[in-house]
């Protein structure tokens, strides 16, 4: 009787469990799998340094608990990647990408170039919106917001569709600066090391979050200043550093509003199209839950890192909004920024 109600009891278990592991097949998929970030930036940048925070958190928060592994992939300022994450990638929830916010107007202002649609992207999340800033060393002579409109100032650049490129390009165009662009680092931290080489002034835009987490000594020991900021109103810690003021122009009003609005993607991640939308919301679930973690959010504070989620939700709101840029505007930023014009 006892060999029979313990037959009995495992089998009424047995039944219970199936269903229960049936109608999750989201964690079927990802346990015992490898989940690849790979980075569209070098080792080191400020969006390698918020992937792999996300890296070490986000996994238990997947279903079926996945390792995660982190792969760079630099190239172009991340277009590389997300041209490679578009056409080529695995679309089964495998791969998520981190690309810089430049990516989302690429297929817009370098169509030639971009070979995707930021419309069927799975965005899945983003740490903090930007706030893109100059930042110049000590003895660059460039000391306000007023200097860059009275004198050449010669800035480091990775390349067209990222900030570092861009904004300076855009802030000459419509608001009057002089900077003069040096193109070609390899990352944001190389222009770091070709800055305090003397070779150049410093950055034409640059993130706060990075300069927080990888310049706060240099800004604590005055080699570096914050000199202004791109953006719709200022950011709560520079008070004290001017914003950019919008162009009185409508048309070219618009223009750098495109620009600026890239810096609410902050540093996204997102998977290839096609990812089974399960898959796709349990991992937007699962970074929405890391981010809350208070072990990332304890070294995200060591590295004087920004946590302000930007949801996946949201960063599809965005991309929309991207993608209803008014023709003619488009067509005159792709003038400005095309790179036969780069530094005129």
């Amino acid at each position: 009787m006892r060999l029979f109600a313990a037959f009995a009891s495992a089998f009424v278990a047995s039944l219970m469990c199936g269903p229960a592991q049936a109608q999750d097949p989201v964690a079927d998929f990802y346990r015992g799998k490898q989940v690849q970030i790979r980075i569209g930036t070098p080792a080191g940048s400020g969006y390698d340094i918020a992937a792999r925070l996300v890296a070490n958190y986000i996994g238990k928060y997947i279903p079926g608990n996945p390792t995660l592994i982190v792969q760079n992939v630099p190239g172009a300022g991340s277009l590389t990647l997300t041209n490679q994450l578009y056409n080529t990638a695995p679309r089964d929830g495998a791969v998520i990408g981190a690309i810089t916010n430049g990516m989302p107007t690429a297929p817009m202002l370098s169509p030639d170039n971009a070979r995707f649609d930021i419309s069927r992207f799975g965005w899945i999340g983003s740490t903090a919106p930007e706030t893109m800033t100059v930042l110049l060393w000590h003895s660059s002579g460039v000391s306000s917001i007023r200097d860059l409109y009275e004198k050449e100032t010669l800035v480091g650049a990775v390349s067209h569709g990222t900030a570092t490129m861009d904004n300076p390009l855009a802030a000459n165009a419509f608001l009057g600066t002089k900077f003069k662009i040096v193109a070609g680092y390899e990352g944001s931290s190389h222009i770091d090391l070709a800055m305090e080489r003397g070779e150049i002034m410093g950055h034409g835009g640059i993130g706060l979050v990075t300069v927080k987490a990888r310049n706060q000594q240099w800004l604590a020991d005055k080699k570096v200043k914050i000199v202004a900021q791109y953006g719709f109103k200022q950011h709560p810690e520079l008070k004290d550093v001017p914003l950019f003021e919008m162009p009185a122009d409508e048309a070219a009003r618009q223009a750098m509003a495109v620009i600026i609005a890239r810096q609410e993607f902050g540093r996204p991640l997102l998977t290839p199209p096609g990812v089974p939308p399960e898959r796709i919301a349990a991992l937007r679930r699962a970074f929405n839950e890391a981010m809350k973690d208070p072990d990332l959010l304890r070294d995200a504070a060591r590295q004087t890192m920004e946590i302000n989620p930007v949801t996946g939700e949201e960063l599809d709101g965005l991309s929309a909004r991207i993608m209803a840029t008014p023709p003619a505007v488009a067509s005159r930023l792709r003038q400005v920024l095309d790179p036969a014009n780069s530094g005129k």
